[in-house]
C-alpha cells in the first residue's frame, strides 16, 4: 500500500528541518506501509529530492541529503514516522482498490560500447504503481546473477515510482542480453532485448572493400570500351 500526503505549499514544516523553505519548492510526504512484498517506510522530499527516510521495521531514520543531517530531529521523525503508518493502514481498504500502472522499461549501456571492453548494461523502470517490481537478467537465454543491483524504488511527482537494475558486460559479437520485469500490472513479465551486438570494424572493412572492387571493376570496363573504340579507329 502507498499512502501519500499532498504537496503543500507556503508552509514552513517545522518539525522536518528547523528554517522555511521558499514558496515555489514543494514538499512531497510519502508513506509505504506493509503489504506483504515492501519494506515499511517513509520519506520526506524537498524539490524532487529525496531528504531522509525512515525504516519503520528498524525504527530508524537515514538522512540522504548530508546538508540536512544537523538540522533533523531524528526521534521526532521516526515518532512522527509511525502514526503516519497508522493512518496509511486505516486507509488500506480505499487503497487496495486503486488502479495497477504496468511500468515503462528501457535497456540500455552506461557507455559506448566497444568489443571485449566493461560496461554496464541499465534496466531502467519507470511510472509503476505499487512498488516494487522484480527484475532479471539474462545473457545468451542464460540467467545472470552476479554482479546484478536492483535500486531502491523512488517515488515520481504523480505518485508513480521508478527503479533501475544495472548489470556488468564484457559484450562480445553475438552477445544477446534480456531485462525481464515483474510487476502487478502485468498478466505476466515482459522483457527488453539489448544485442545482437556485430563487430562493426568487420562490417565496415568489408563494405569498403566490395564498394572499391566494385569500383575497379567499372573503371578498368571504361577503359576497356575506350581502348576498343581507339583501335576501330586506327584500322
Amino acid at each position: 500500500m502507498y499512502c501519500s500526503v499532498k504537496p503543500e505549499i507556503k508552509n514552513c514544516i517545522n518539525n522536518l528541518v528547523n528554517f522555511c523553505f521558499l514558496e515555489e519548492k514543494v514538499i512531497w510526504e510519502k508513506c509505504k506501509s506493509v503489504t506483504g512484498d515492501t519494506d515499511p517506510e517513509d520519506d520526506k522530499e524537498f524539490d524532487g529530492d529525496e531528504i531522509v527516510y525512515v525504516d519503520l521495521k528498524k525504527k530508524e531514520w537515514v538522512g540522504t541529503m548530508p546538508d540536512f543531517l544537523q538540522q533533523l530531529d531524528g526521534q521526532n521523525l521516526v515518532q512522527q514516522a509511525l502514526v503516519e503508518q497508522r493512518i496509511c493502514k486505516s486507509n488500506l481498504d480505499v487503497a487496495v482498490k486503486a488502479e495497477k500502472n504496468p511500468p515503462e522499461k528501457i535497456v540500455y549501456p552506461r557507455d559506448e560500447v566497444s568489443l571485449g571492453g566493461r560496461n554496464k548494461l541499465i534496466c531502467f523502470v519507470n511510472n509503476f504503481f505499487p512498488p516494487p517490481v522484480k527484475v532479471k537478467w539474462t545473457k545468451n537465454d542464460v540467467e545472470v546473477t552476479e554482479g546484478v543491483t536492483l535500486s531502491r524504488y523512488y517515488p515520481n511527482k504523480d505518485f508513480t515510482f521508478r527503479q533501475y537494475s544495472t548489470v556488468p558486460i564484457i559484450p562480445q559479437e553475438g552477445d544477446v542480453y534480456s531485462c525481464t520485469v515483474e510487476h502487478k500490472g502485468f498478466p505476466e513479465p515482459e522483457t527488453r532485448f539489448w544485442g545482437k551486438i556485430v563487430n562493426i570494424g568487420k562490417t565496415v572493412f568489408c563494405g569498403v572493400g566490395l564498394t572499391l572492387g566494385f569500383l575497379g571493376v567499372g573503371v578498368g570496363t571504361f577503359f576497356l570500351i575506350k581502348g576498343n573504340n581507339f583501335q576501330r579507329q586506327a584500322v
